[in-house]
């Protein structure tokens, strides 16, 4: 099973930073990279599977990066991993690597700025394991690095499969893979975790479940649990290792000899009863007759325990300690002693069992139930080759698969066949016996004297003395703080308990070993001082080199009485350059300046009428205290726009202003809805001579001019189809029955015969002229601006071509032809290339147009889209029944379409890629009637064929 970080956590951890409401996973953390856990039964991964796995790396002393944790890529600037991972390193020397699957090549270095591990992180309790490290610049996303995604609500799922990715070893033991690795695992509910391990599981962590054999036992630290898609927690510790051979259950009552050593009520080691009042071990306090540490057996309390004189803590040597209880243990069938050898087992090869609490996997927890397991005892010589340091004194062993185990004393003054004793170290033994569990004092000789409570409980005099005194229900009476157990109190108080020997004992120990070890130091101090005075004896015949040696170091020294730096003034002046690089450097600097601005004077009006949804500009006019306009800008602005009425005057409206430092100020907005809206304009946080500006904006658009009316003349149409602008903005318009082109800025007509019949249909322009298509003759013909034909081509696919595009891009002739319901696609010389779409694809085709991008746009009741080489791309739909004329797309990705539905004209503005309407030109008061082509001009701006009033109108569109 794997523990992780729950994923509630994780979003507000982006909301404060460096403020992580987290709790982790329970790994220990440790300096040694080899320690940290692995993944075991993992697959590997792809490129880009991961995008966002990172892998932080150490520069080890031989100058090489080595791997040690997992990560997760947040942002361009952020990576979130195990605060484990994070602690005693430096800000600056962690090395992320992101963009690769392979340890050993590939993926991008990025060095650590500042590292953040959670302010109330606990390496022993194993809480708030989660940290961040901020690199020293921005990470560049590519197909194979892009950040993970997180939660925006609490993950609280179970049964739910999850995908687990890091650098972990594919077997155990084994040595960490080049590749990445990842294992899908199942995510289990925390009660359903807590029934089968006896650790502390909180609403903070989240439980995986995995085969066995596989699992983040081993599992790199600080990788994410993604689920998904979605990251909910981060590696920090896992149970139980996907590996081992562990222990089963022992049948109950069916080993009547072992016995539990609990301190404060906490198992910490097994023992052995020898007799009615002798355990076999090391510890504090007994229990008997269960196996189970969660139900609890009979307690027996220790009054003195004692350690082998030659016990040597770094060898194991010795390892042997006795235990007395102060009252005798009643012996029945389930509480037994256990019988003693009469001969040597050092050298047999005989099978024996062992029995305990202990961990029965590697990095595990302490079992609830009794665990025994079969070994084998190996002779001695065989031990030693494997495990030199072994003595005669100790035995060793193997499992069934041929590992060997070295166990403890042999007893060889006892002819014991106990192969295992556990000695409490000194850290356990000054936190667990000198300390008040209660309060966490030391125990000392006056206020906190440890009292021995009937419940076999430690606690100081201080504690149980305010218990006591907090005790209004049960007079006479408290109830232990540890298990609640209800207490009478003595006759002479709480002072009349009686004091706990092992702690007296202990704490009478550590007095005598401080008066030692101070007694010590102060022998080493005398020494210290006698030695620093032997350092300047030297005998005689090491004089003459002395002399020598002090010699040099006085020349050296003569030498050093020269003066190192010449100090002394230039100036270098380059005759072209200098004003002006002294002129740039002034203008870096910036300027300290006055302005004559009069608010009061400043006029500000609106440039054109205001119409929903489009850009409209106020243009402000500064005035200075003479009266006369101002020729200079970089006056502060300030506007407010909002909606004239009371209701909606507290809605600003964004705005964008423009200083042309001529004086005259521009500001942009665009009027959501058609309402009366107020401008506020101050200068210098004055308020300027029209304050506030009134103004309505229209939901009608009107041409901005209108050209041409029936006829043959110079400024008349008869039934113009279609237009097309070039590069040098000049426009071209098909005036078919009048079988010509018609070209502005520098008004003239073109004629060619590729235009007679009156049936010229399509226009657009080429790199070398103009293109037209013939519905009549079904010719298509390139001319240039004087009217004589570049070429021209026809297919004999053609039945009835009606428009024109060419891609620009590829050089690429489009022609639409609704008799074969398509669209063909040639080469500059007339060669067909490929047809986009067939019979029934589309209905009527009134035009086609090409995007900046090489996007075929191809309108009939609907428009649809399609990519250079004709692959369907999406489709744009209009409410009605009506069906659209000419199309056009500019450079922003806005298609400009004009639609014809029941009587009613209009040009829509549309996005391509969601086709959401983003306006709409109505005319109002100058009503189109079949619109036809359309083309677009620069600055929002667009011209559109009325093919029933014989003319062109020009509009603003956005």
């Amino acid at each position: 099973m794997l523990f992780l970080i729950k994923n509630n956590y994780i979003y507000k951890l982006l909301a404060i930073l460096l403020t992580f409401n987290l709790i982790n996973l329970s790994i220990e953390y440790g300096n040694n990279f080899e320690g940290n856990p692995k993944i075991v039964g993992g697959n590997p991964a792809d490129d880009g599977q991961f995008p966002y796995q990172v892998s932080l790396r150490i520069r080890t002393k031989g100058g090489e990066l080595r791997h040690f944790c997992g990560g997760s890529l947040l942002n361009h600037r952020w990576i979130l991993t195990a605060a484990h991972c994070l602690k005693g390193f430096n800000d600056t020397v962690i090395t992320a690597v992101v963009g690769t699957t392979k340890l050993d090549e590939g993926g991008t270095e990025y060095k650590s700025a500042k590292i953040h591990g959670h302010e109330e992180y606990s390496s022993i309790f194993v809480r708030n394991d989660i940290g961040l490290i901020h690199v020293d610049k921005d990470i560049e996303f590519t197909e194979n690095i892009k950040p993970v995604d997180l939660p925006t609500t609490n993950f609280d799922k179970s049964n739910y499969p999850a995908v687990l990715s890091g650098w972990g070893t594919t077997s155990y033991p084994g040595k960490t893979p080049n590749d990445l690795q990842f294992i899908n695992l199942t995510v289990i509910d925390q009660l359903h975790c807590m029934m089968y391990h006896n650790i502390r599981i909180t609403n903070r962590n989240i439980c995986t479940l995995n085969k066995r054999g596989q699992g983040a036992c081993h599992g790199d630290s600080g990788g994410p649990l993604v689920a998904d898609g979605v990251q909910i927690g981060v590696v920090s510790w896992g149970t139980p290792c996907a590996k081992g051979k562990p222990g089963e259950n022992a049948d109950e009552h069916l080993y009547p000899w072992i016995v539990s050593l609990r301190i404060q009520g906490s198992h910490k080691c097994g023992g052995t009863i020898l007799n009615s009042y002798w355990i076999l071990t090391a510890a504090h306090s007994v229990i008997v007759g269960t196996n189970n540490l969660i139900v609890d057996g009979l307690a027996y309390r220790a009054d003195y325990f004692f350690i082998h004189h030659d016990y040597d803590r770094e060898l194991h040597a010795h390892d042997i300690g006795l235990v007395r209880v102060v009252d005798e243990i009643l012996f029945n069938d389930i509480i037994k002693p256990v019988e003693l050898p009469n001969r040597d087992f050092s050298d047999s090869n005989l099978a024996g069992i062992f029995t305990g609490w202990g961990t029965t996997l590697p990095d595990g927890f302490v079992n609830n139930e009794l665990q025994v397991i079969k070994l084998n005892i190996i002779k001695l010589d065989r031990c030693q080759k494997i495990f030199p340091k072994v003595g005669c004194g100790q035995i060793c062993t193997s499992t069934s698969d041929g590992g060997l185990t070295r166990l403890g004393e042999r007893m060889v003054s006892m002819s014991s066949m106990l192969v295992e004793t556990v000695s409490i170290n000194y850290e356990d033994f000054n936190e667990s016996f000198l300390t008040c569990g209660t309060c966490l004092c030391v125990y000392d000789g006056s206020e906190h004297t440890p009292k021995l409570l009937p419940c076999s409980h430690t606690v100081c005099l201080h504690c149980l003395t305010r218990i006591a005194a907090s005790q209004t229900r049960e007079v006479g009476h408290f109830r232990c703080p540890i298990c609640r157990e209800l207490i009478t109190i003595p006759r002479g108080g709480v002072p009349a308990l009686p004091p706990t020997a092992v702690q007296s004992a202990a704490k009478d120990k550590k007095r005598v070993l401080e008066e030692q070890h101070a007694l010590i130091e102060t022998e080493k101090n005398k020494v210290e001082r006698e030695c620093e005075g032997l350092q300047y004896q030297v005998e005689v015949r090491n004089i003459t080199q002395r002399i020598g040696s002090l010699s040099d170091q006085l020349d050296a020294a003569v030498a050093l009485s020269e003066p190192r730096e010449n100090a002394f003034i230039t100036t270098e002046f380059n005759h072209n350059t200098a004003i002006k690089d002294f002129e740039k450097s002034l203008d870096l600097i910036g300027r300290v300046r006055s302005s004559t601005t009069l608010p009061g004077l400043c006029r500000a009006s609106l440039r054109d009428p205001a119409i929903c949804k489009l850009e409209a500009i106020v243009i402000l006019e500064t005035v200075d205290y003479h009266g006369n306009p101002r020729n200079a800008g970089g006056d502060p602005i300030d506007a407010v726009l909002t909606y004239a009425d009371n209701v909606n005057s507290q809605k600003n409206i964004d705005y964008e202003v423009k200083d042309f430092d001529n004086g005259t100020y521009e500001i942009s907005f665009r009027p959501p809805t058609a309402d009366r809206y107020v401008l506020k304009l101050s200068v210098f946080e004055r308020p300027i001579k029209d304050y506030p500006l009134y103004f309505n904006a229209t939901e009608h658009n009107e041409p901005i001019k209108i050209y041409g009316k029936r006829g043959s003349g110079k400024d008349e149409f008869h039934q113009p189809v279609a237009v097309a602008i070039d590069d040098n903005e000049i426009i071209y318009i098909v005036d078919s029955g009048n079988s010509r082109i018609k070209q502005f800025r520098i008004l003239k007509h073109i004629t060619n015969a590729g235009l007679e019949g009156r049936s010229c249909t399509g226009i657009a322009i080429s790199e070398l002229g103009i293109v037209i298509v013939n519905w009549r003759t079904r010719t298509i013909t390139e001319m240039n601006t004087h009217g004589d034909t570049i070429r021209s081509f026809s297919h004999n696919a053609f039945q009835e071509p009606i428009d024109v595009a060419v891609d620009r891009n590829y050089g690429h002739v489009l022609v639409a032809d609704n008799g074969q319901s398509c669209v063909f696609v040639f080469d500059s010389t007339g060669k067909i290339l490929f047809q986009v779409g067939k019979k029934n694809t589309f209905k009527l085709i009134t035009s086609v147009t090409v995007g900046t991008d090489g996007e075929i746009l191809v309108a009939d009741s609907k428009i649809q889209v399609f990519s250079a080489k004709g692959d369907f791309s999406e489709e744009i739909n209009a409410d009605g029944k009506g069906k659209y004329g000419g199309i056009a797309i500019d450079k922003n990705k806005k298609i400009v379409a004009s639609r014809c539905d029941k009587g009613r004209s209009i040009i829509q503005v549309l996005k391509l890629g969601d086709g959401n309407v983003l306006t709409e030109i109505d005319s109002h008061s100058s009503k189109l009637r079949r619109p036809a082509g359309i083309a677009i001009l620069p600055n929002n701006h667009l011209v559109v064929v009325d093919l029933g009033n014989d003319c062109i109108k020009k509009y603003r569109y956005w």
